[in-house]
């Protein structure tokens, strides 16, 4: 009977290696943004963590547990509730501008908007222009409404398929930090092998890059959101912790951010004839919680690991268009860190680059 030869054994062996490789990948494939986010968890949560592994007595399971149970209550239920108000504020407004649509707009346009100064006077004339053609009017509002439906009902979707995903994510949070010290090890162990002392190096410095990219993120959100509760309690706008928790969450979107929901609450103070609170609300979220955003992030951000602003706006929107609502957290850490990474490629010297191949 003919044997294989040692160099056939060989290619036999890395073939089923390879396929082997392809199909835990393949796998793996549909879940990798949801595991990258729960690592970044875990990292970021580690402190608390151990903590709590104190507190138990050493029982890994029973913190593990506590955890994933800090994090239901922090994260998952108030995205559940903020999901299924989305989706309620939508349903309202379409409701609320189809009579618009059927029966048209009044023939003079409201007295605030005709008293605006230089263009007031302007939009008034515009204004009776379409009252006086019904057709270009219906045209215009549908142009209008048809791109914010689209947007909302995306949004509305983005944060349903983000509460799917962060209740993926502290499952499989809950396993990584049970497990903690076998995947430790096992990553100490990687990173020596591959890269010796650099290896170490760069697993200290993508510690700090995750750290320091989440504390810039959450904690500015954090800011943001408590500044535009105490105006929403100043103001007596309604549903306060709804709008707190939307406020963190649409925070850690640059440009338009939380400038959504205090709008949002300056218009339904408007329309309900509050229009003094209505412009404290405007003022308020002008300078006070739109402004965190310039004071606090590069503070939060320069004292945990200097990173462009540029490299998180890109994040965060790349981010999303990849890996869904956990992209908001993901996109900027994975960038930051691949920045980290290049920096202290390139910082290497001549005699040090060998030692990265052996």
């Amino acid at each position: 009977m003919h044997q294989l030869s040692s160099a056939q054994k060989q290619i036999i062996q890395t073939s089923i290696v390879a396929l082997l490789l392809i199909g835990c990948i393949a796998v793996l494939m549909p879940f990798t943004g949801t595991l990258l986010f729960a690592v970044v968890i875990c990292v970021t949560t580690a402190p608390v963590h151990n903590r709590l592994l104190a507190l138990c007595g050493g029982r890994s399971s029973l913190a593990a547990a506590l955890m994933s149970i800090i994090l239901l209550v922090l994260l998952v239920a108030p995205m559940a509730l903020l999901s299924g108000t989305l989706a309620d504020g939508v349903e309202t407004a379409i409701r609320y501008l189809k009579p618009v649509l059927e029966d048209g707009l009044p023939s003079d346009p409201p007295d605030w908007l005709a008293g605006l100064p230089v263009v007031g006077s302007d939009i008034g004339d515009y204004w009776r222009k379409l009252v006086a053609s019904r057709e270009e009017m219906n045209t215009l509002l549908r142009q209008l409404l048809d791109p914010t439906r689209k947007l909302a009902l995306a949004t509305v979707s983005i944060f349903g398929q983000g509460l799917l995903q962060l209740v993926l994510v502290v499952f499989f949070v809950f396993f990584m930090f049970r497990d903690a010290k076998t995947y430790a090890e096992a990553l100490h162990t990687g990173s020596r092998k591959l890269a010796g002392n650099l290896g170490e190096s760069m697993l200290k410095l993508a510690n700090g890059t995750v750290t320091g990219v989440m504390v810039g993120i959450v904690g500015t959100a954090a800011a943001q959101s408590l500044v535009a509760m105490v105006g929403f309690i100043i103001a007596g706008v309604p549903g306060v912790l709804m709008l707190t928790f939307a406020t963190f969450f649409f925070s850690m979107v640059p440009v338009i951010g939380a400038t959504l929901i205090w709008v949002g609450a300056a218009a339904w103070l408007y329309d309900g004839g509050q229009t003094g609170w209505a412009i404290f609300m405007i003022l308020w979220g002008m300078f006070g919680i739109s402004s965190v955003d310039n004071f606090v992030k590069p503070i939060l951000i320069s004292r945990t690991s200097s990173l462009p602003l540029l490299l998180i706006v890109v994040g965060v929107f790349g981010g999303v268009l990849v890996f869904g609502f956990i992209g908001l957290f993901l996109g900027p850490t994975l960038l930051a860190l691949g920045q980290v990474l290049i920096r202290e490629w390139l910082a290497l010297t001549d005699t040090e680059a060998p030692s990265i191949l052996s």
